[in-house]
């Protein structure tokens, strides 16, 4: 897919609208429009990579960043108390329907596992 066609991309450049709930220059983070928990956020890197498999060592920044950042919205949140999840699905198989690598964060609900 390419950066013109991604539904992320569009988000990310808000010709899409969403419900902001962070933004700095390497990322956008929005509620997920099909929630699978009470808090269910989406953290969208600005720069067009297909998954976490096609990430490079350009990226370890970016992607270190995106920890940090979830575990700082999980405290803004209070979801850090009870715990939360922090979601990759990668390629097809792992659930991957949005090729535009993206973090899940999820909490307000005790997390089973497997999850579901």
């Amino acid at each position: 897919m390419s950066a013109q066609d991604c539904i992320f991309c569009k988000i990310a450049g808000q010709e899409i609208p969403a419900r902001l709930v962070y933004e700095d220059a390497q990322v956008v983070a929005v509620e997920d429009i099909n929630p699978a928990a009470p808090i269910h956020i989406l953290i969208i890197p600005k720069a067009h990579i297909d998954s976490l498999d096609r990430a490079l060592d350009k990226d370890i920044e970016l992607l270190g960043h995106i920890q940090l950042l979830a575990a700082q919205l999980a405290r803004e949140l209070k979801i850090d108390g009870a715990g939360y999840r922090v979601v990759n699905n990668c390629g097809e198989g792992g659930g991957q329907s949005v090729f535009h690598l993206h973090y899940h964060l999820l909490g307000g609900r005790e997390m089973q596992w497997p999850p579901g």
